[in-house]
């Protein structure tokens, strides 16, 4: 069983899909084809989505160039009364690239993480697959797509109806590897050594918190105020979805072994989610990395 995995990242998901959108153009049809099981977690969610509905990775590619600045717009220079961003325009994205299809539409697992904060759960969104616990599968799959997008501060809950506030599946999930693999295992009884899995990061920052002899620490540490733009830079919810991805991708390669293969990329700096203007930079790091990597990659696929 072959599965693809997408990390979440905000604007950073354009590192993986340049690396689909290469694939896609060294195969000659669609990435999806070669998964059995799609799984991923906000920005992932989208780009998971879009595989399993056979959607062209450089359609979705011009659409996060096209909606991203827009996305990004801020509506609070700080966020304490309220969301730094509307949800506004990424609603209209999910809409447009998704339309009416609802998750009983979709025949291909797709796994999307979310986090149920009315009752305080984590929460998987699934496909229509005959998972026992897809418990509604008339939800529209953009709505689904939102939830697991919603960073907290940063973005509002999604209202999922009039049942539960959803928010970020990265806050437990940020790389759905570890989904994946308990899915496998669980629902379509497979051993370890039938599982493979290409998980895609979204790039490894390095996210310094200098000690600059602060006696006391606080939120002017964790997420730094820049001036004169009074923009708050996200590092502490970065952090923190970086060191859940990459402590999953630490147990998959030990349970998995040869079968895991993680493609990610260190970046060399700061790249915050919402910074836009890092696109075409990860865009072309990510291409990079798919050239550099694509025998193993091919090979991995079966192609």
């Amino acid at each position: 069983m072959k599965l693809l995995c997408i990390d979440g990242g905000g604007i950073r998901g354009i590192f993986a899909i340049a690396i689909l959108q290469a694939l896609e153009e060294e195969v000659g049809h669609p990435v999806g084809k070669f998964f059995d099981v799609v799984a991923g977690t906000s920005t992932g969610a989208i780009i998971a989505a879009s595989v399993s509905l056979n959607k062209n990775m450089k359609e979705l590619f011009e659409s996060y160039k096209h909606y991203g600045e827009k996305i990004f717009t801020r509506q609070a220079k700080v966020g304490l009364f309220k969301s730094v961003y509307s949800d506004r325009s990424l609603r209209h994205l999910l809409k447009k690239a998704f339309g009416e299809v609802e998750m009983k539409d979709i025949q291909k697992p797709l796994l999307i993480p979310a986090v149920d904060i009315t009752h305080g759960k984590p929460f998987i969104h699934r496909s229509n697959y005959g998972h026992p616990e897809s418990e509604d599968l008339s939800i529209k799959l953009w709505d689904a797509v939102l939830s697991s997008c919603s960073a907290p501060v940063y973005f509002p809950p999604n209202q999922i109806g009039d049942q539960y506030l959803s928010i970020d599946g990265g806050l437990w999930a940020n790389n759905p590897s570890l989904v994946g693999l308990t899915e496998s295992i669980h629902y379509f009884n497979k051993t370890i050594g039938e599982i493979n899995i290409l998980s895609l990061g979204t790039g490894l920052q390095t996210i310094d918190f200098k000690n600059d002899n602060e006696k006391y620490w606080g939120i002017r540490q964790w997420l730094p105020l820049h001036f004169p733009s009074l923009k708050v830079t996200p590092k502490l919810l970065d952090l923190a979805l970086q060191l859940s991805s990459e402590s999953v991708s630490y147990h998959c390669q030990l349970l998995l072994k040869e079968q895991y293969l993680r493609i990610n990329e260190e970046l060399g700096e700061e790249v915050p989610f919402d910074e836009v203007k890092y696109m075409d930079i990860l865009s072309e790091l990510g291409r990079s990395v798919f050239y550099n990597q694509k025998d193993e990659i091919l090979s991995f696929i079966g192609n």
